[in-house]
This record gives C-alpha cells, structure tokens and sequence, in this order.
C-alpha cells in the first residue's frame, strides 16, 4: 500500500474509532505528518491529559505511551511497535533501582521522563528535559537528591543550579553517539555554524554548544537565533519539523561515531514504528499498552507533580 493510500486510511480509521495520534519528534516524517499533535515528551504528556478521545495511538516509545496510559486509565492506549523500548530507560532495572534508593535513605528521587512505569512508581517528581532545572530548583536547597536515569543530564542540572545529585549510571546510545572530532571538523567547514544540544549529550558535545535544551526547546531557539545555520545534536528527527518551522534556514545534523547513510545520530526504537504499523496497530486497537493498576496509580503522583510544577 503506498503511502497516500495509508495516510488516507489512517486518517478515516482515526474519525471511525475516535481516536488521537500523538507521535514524539523523533518519528519519521510520514508519522509526524498525519499526527494530531508533535512534540517533545513534556508536551506529549501535558497534551496526553487533555485528550477526549476513546483511543490514543502513541508513535513514539515505550514509556511514552505508558505515561499516557498512567494519565489516562480509563482510555485505549496503543503503541505501533511493543519493541519500541528506549536504551536510558533499559538502562535502570527497578529491583536495581529499588535497592540504589534504599542505600541512599533521606534523599528525594528526581526520575526523568525517560524511564518506566516502575522507575516512576519509585519516584517523587518526574521530570521532562524541558523542565528539570526548575523541577530541581523547586526543591529545598537543604534536601537532598538521587537523579535518575540519565547521568548526562544530571550533570549539567548540577553544573547549571550547583547543586550536588546523586545521579543513576545510565545514559541514551542516541546521544551519546556523536562525535566530538568529527563535529569540530564539521564546525571548521562551517565556521558561521552554531551548534545546539540536547542535555542528554554528553559533557565535551555540551561544551562546544551555543544552546542547549529540549527538542521543543531547540525548535524555538532556532525560530527565534538571528543565525541562518546550525549544528544539531539530538536524534535526526528532529530536523523535519524544525525545517518547517525554518525554512529559509540551513539545519546540518551533529556527526556520530557510526558511518551511516545519514551520517547523523538516529534511534533505532523510535524508527521502529511505521506507517504501515500505525494502520495496523489503529485497525486492530493493538498492541495494547497495559500498567498494574497499583503501578499507575503510584507513577501519577510524580507525573502530576511535574505536571503541577510546569
């Protein structure tokens, strides 16, 4: 089935069954095009509470869609590709977690976004990379704190508020694969270039940047730079709707370590889902995405604290 056909189809599916397609930045363009709303994962969970619709389709990864199925119990959720996992979020077993938590008593646990419903119900706030320095400054100097999954990103929280975490030894292959040499060779070639980051990259991409901040927030900052080029560090998918927002604007994605045909950095998971598995997965209302019900409701407070406090 070609590709109009399949958008047509999704989109009679999508009234047929009253259904939303909420998609991450990260998807392919076709997926990101028939979307009811793109964006980055603060944006997908504040716009997952306000959904009316019986069904959500969730293209994005699994702990995506089971924030929204945490936030929306009593409502279909339904994921394109259940194999669709995340390698932060793999990276923190919660009988591991659980017992990290327990060696370190009297601390608050600060978890981000990109971890599972487990993790979450181990929490006390959850944050996004949109909102996690004003998630940590919210916190009494005095208390202390245990972050969690992304070493990366706790260590520029830490860098940027001055306050001492103790971070989770986990991190995203995704950003972690871009290549310090091959940028600064890439920044030679392209002098009138600035870089922007996302703070899950590690500490010497970070350093190099101009800006760093969420994918949402990577979008504005571009919108609204004066420059006419730029270098971007975050997942290649990004790059779709950031040119739709400048088209005039030339947009060159950060180099990896891996030489492959896009010689950027790509998520595996995230291109998992595919337009012919959002058909799929809309005409059969499956795979489903399930979460104990004590899970849920243990992971919604975090979740509505960060919510709260956005």
């Amino acid at each position: 089935m070609n590709t109009d056909i399949l958008k047509e189809k999704i989109l009679q599916l999508k009234k047929e069954k009253n259904a939303v397609i909420l998609a991450h930045y990260y998807q392919e363009e076709a997926i990101q095009e028939i979307a009811d709303y793109v964006g980055d994962s603060l944006g997908l969970s504040q716009e997952a509470v306000n959904v009316d619709a019986d069904i959500i389709l969730f293209a994005g990864v699994h702990f995506m869609a089971e924030t929204a199925k945490i936030l929306n119990p009593n409502k279909k959720v339904i994921l394109p590709d259940l194999k669709a996992g995340c390698s932060l979020a793999d990276s923190c077993p919660p009988d591991l977690f659980k017992t990290f938590k327990e060696e370190h008593p009297n601390h608050i646990v600060i978890t981000y976004v990109n971890c599972s419903a487990e993790i979450k119900a181990l929490s006390d706030i959850v944050c996004t990379s949109s909102n996690a320095l004003k998630i940590v400054n919210s916190v009494p100097k005095e208390t202390l704190i245990i972050f969690a999954p992304d070493k990366n990103l706790g260590k520029y929280i830490m860098e940027q508020t001055g306050r001492e975490m103790v971070l989770w030894d986990g991190s995203c292959i995704v950003h972690e694969a871009f290549s310090i040499e091959k940028l600064l060779d890439l920044c030679k070639l392209h002098p009138d270039a600035e870089i922007i980051a996302h703070p899950e990259s590690e500490t010497h991409i970070l350093r190099t940047a101009k800006y760093i901040g969420s994918t949402a927030g990577m979008i504005n900052y571009v919108k609204e730079s004066s420059s006419n080029k730029f270098i971007v560090a975050t997942e290649a998918g990004i790059l779709y709707k950031m040119q739709q927002q400048v088209p005039h604007k030339i947009l060159i994605p950060a180099p990896s370590h891996e030489d492959n045909t896009c010689a950027c950095s790509e998520c595996a998971f995230m291109k998992m889902n595919t337009l012919q598995k959002v058909y799929d997965c809309l005409l059969n209302e499956s795979p489903e995405i399930k979460v104990p019900l004590e899970i849920q409701e243990k992971a919604l407070l975090p979740i509505n604290r960060m919510l709260e406090l956005s």
